[in-house]
């Protein structure tokens, strides 16, 4: 055991802040490495804890290999299902996902007010000079039902902005719980919502997430309601969600797509009624200074145990 926690940190411009924040964390030693690097020079090779980069955070997956003393892998995504197939049994992965809620909630919010009320139609209308008084039908949060499937961080952090304006939240989870309702009850749950909210982000993506909005699940959702997707693409069925788009059935505000990047030449981006972000969400200035905050504290607890593995509850 050493005196201190040796801890791989990227050496990328955007991971600055992070290198800076351990650096002054007592009980961990900063490594830097080059997450496009193929190999790890013998002093990275004894690192304790692999920090993934900000940006293009699967890049230094093939390393794990290399890592014979890796006690855990800290991640500044809000999700793990990129990494969790290729981290070795027994080592913990956390996430960032407390980072990400703020940001998150606040684009699926601005989401939801942009698709009532109607701004795509606006826009179209303002490029091509028409004052459209009387030519769109806007609608309201204030007394509408909004499910949210996810409550975790992002899911409770909707749900708290969504209340000003008097939207009334249900919340689903993988369980049931005060004040969650468990997944097995999508079916039953979901007419009478005027807005869905995906957000099924921090567990990895499983074959139970996987097509977990398909055809029947669109179809059991109000005519004229909207899909929020800010949590994973393959959790959306894109050929059903396209069926329903194509008669005007219902309408979409997608973050993230499946395929992704989203092809120049796909359907989707015909489509009148959706707006696509490119998985951006959380893409706000400071995010990455957020991200490497909750990173350094769950550091510093792991440092803190003397180098014991973090415990389920602690991630």
């Amino acid at each position: 055991m050493t005196d201190k926690l040796r801890v791989l940190v990227s050496s990328e411009a955007d991971d600055r802040v992070g290198r800076e924040m351990l650096a002054a964390t007592a009980g961990v030693e900063v490594v830097p490495y080059d997450p496009t690097s193929s190999e790890l020079t013998p002093e990275q090779a004894r690192a304790d804890v692999l920090i993934p980069p900000y940006r293009g955070s699967h890049r230094p997956i093939g390393l794990l290999r290399q890592l014979s003393a890796l006690r855990l892998v800290q991640l500044l995504t809000a999700g793990t299902d990129e990494w969790a197939p290729h981290v070795p049994a027994g080592i913990p992965v956390s996430n960032a996902g407390d980072a990400h809620a703020g940001p998150v909630s606040e684009w699926i919010l601005s989401a939801i007010l942009t698709q009532l009320r109607q701004w795509p139609s606006l826009v179209r209308f303002q490029d091509e000079h028409v004052w459209a008084h009387r030519k769109f039908n806007a609608d309201t949060l204030a007394d509408s039902r909004v499910l949210i499937v996810g409550a975790g961080n992002i899911g409770k952090a909707t749900a708290a902005k969504l209340a000003p304006f008097g939207a009334h939240v249900t919340l689903v989870g993988r369980t049931a719980r005060d004040g969650v309702h468990a997944t097995s009850e999508l079916a039953d749950l979901l007419p009478g919502h005027r807005v869905v909210v995906v957000v099924v982000v921090v567990t990895p993506l499983t074959e139970a997430t996987k097509g977990l909005v398909d055809r029947d699940f669109l179809a059991r959702m109000d005519s004229g309601a909207l899909l929020v997707n800010a949590g994973r693409g393959q959790v959306v069925d894109t050929n059903a969600l396209l069926v329903e788009l194509q008669h005007g059935r219902l309408t979409a505000a997608l973050d993230v797509t499946d395929p992704e990047p989203l092809p120049a030449d796909h359907p989707l981006w015909e489509q009148p009624g959706v707006i696509i972000s490119p998985h951006s969400a959380r893409t706000v200035p400071g995010t990455n200074a957020l991200c490497y905050s909750v990173a350094t504290a769950r550091i510093t607890a792991f440092a803190l145990s003397h180098l014991s593995p973090l415990s389920p509850d602690t991630l």
